[in-house]
């Protein structure tokens, strides 16, 4: 079994590398509030939760922000769990998604959830902040912007922290020399080609993908990966 542990990326992103079928998942604190991007399947989502505890990257923390990239079941198959948890230890949850993503979470849409390839069943659940193209996720005093990138799938969205260090959470749009696939429920090529060029346009050190490794190449990597 592969060990969890924290990847740090300094000054305040912590990545938990997913677990057997789990996405990657993303920690980013700033003061008392934090963000959380993608839960994985849920199976998982104590050994997460417990190592974020465990090494203090939750002491003091007063609210997290769940942002789902998208709706596959692996990376949002724990959310419920994890919002249980975490309110478990005093700390308020709230759901943030692109607002196509939040209509197939409300409605709880397996055929596009997709949590029976998993032998799940996915509970529907409310998302409090629906957002779109060019929207500003605020998180203590971070500010994301949101980049709707469909093409793995129609709502399909980035999160883009500019800072010091540039920092892109791409979801499956994108993954170090690969894309994600276009070939499951409401996903399309040419959307997604349409996704990478307009990530060409930002300035990233870091992309942070749902599955395998930091992308550190990032203009590089999508010449490369441009289906």
């Amino acid at each position: 079994m592969p060990e969890l542990v924290p990847i740090e990326i300094p000054p305040n992103t912590v990545m938990l590398k997913g677990l057997d079928w789990d996405s990657n998942i993303y920690f980013v604190r700033s003061g008392r509030e934090a963000l959380i991007v993608d839960t994985g399947t849920g199976k998982r989502a104590r050994d997460y939760i417990g190592l974020l505890a465990g090494e203090g990257y939750l002491n003091g923390l007063r609210e997290v922000v769940i942002f789902n990239t998208h709706e596959h079941f692996d990376h949002i198959g724990g959310n419920l769990t994890f919002k249980s948890l975490l309110e478990g230890l005093g700390i308020k949850v709230s759901f943030a998604t692109h607002r196509i993503v939040a209509e197939i979470i409300e409605r709880g849409l397996s055929g596009i959830i997709l949590d029976h390839a998993y032998g799940e069943r996915f509970k529907p659940h409310e998302v409090h902040i629906k957002l779109k193209d060019g929207d500003e996720l605020k998180v203590g005093k971070l500010r994301l912007n949101v980049i709707h990138t469909p093409g793995h799938t129609a709502g399909s969205s980035c999160l883009y922290l500019d800072g010091d260090t540039k920092l892109m959470f791409t979801g499956d749009t994108v993954f170090n020399r690969a894309v994600g696939r276009m070939n499951l429920p409401t996903g399309s090529l040419d959307e997604l080609r349409k996704s990478l060029r307009k990530l060409t346009g930002f300035e990233v050190d870091f992309g942070l993908p749902g599955h395998g490794w930091i992308i550190k190449d990032w203009k590089g990597n999508l010449k490369r990966v441009m289906p």
